[in-house]
């Protein structure tokens, strides 16, 4: 888990996939399925923190999402242009964080 961006609008944190084998290897298990984390694909979490609500990215969301922050990573944005972005997907977010 790494946390990408935080202002005192908008948190985002990357979850990063853990592959099945090293996910064995770190629980020290028989190989289960049942031992197997749940996170298989990486997503991204962005929490509004004016609405107190949180939104997860994963599957193609989560991928388009990674092509807007290479982008970014290309090309600089201003502070404007990322909190500008993240409200847009900040509307999407409906889980109020206190269930978080």
């Amino acid at each position: 888990m790494h946390t990408l961006y935080d202002s005192d609008t908008f948190s985002v944190t990357h979850l990063a996939a853990i592959e099945p084998d090293e996910a064995l290897t770190s629980l020290g298990g028989t190989g289960t399925p049942a031992e197997r984390p749940v996170l298989l694909r990486h997503g991204f979490e962005i929490v509004d923190k004016r609405s107190g609500k949180e939104l997860y990215l994963d599957g193609s969301w989560a991928e388009l999402f990674q092509q807007r922050i290479a982008a970014w990573q290309v090309n600089t944005p201003t502070e404007e242009e990322v909190e500008d972005t993240l409200a847009q997907y900040a509307e999407l977010a409906q889980t109020p964080l206190t269930i978080h």
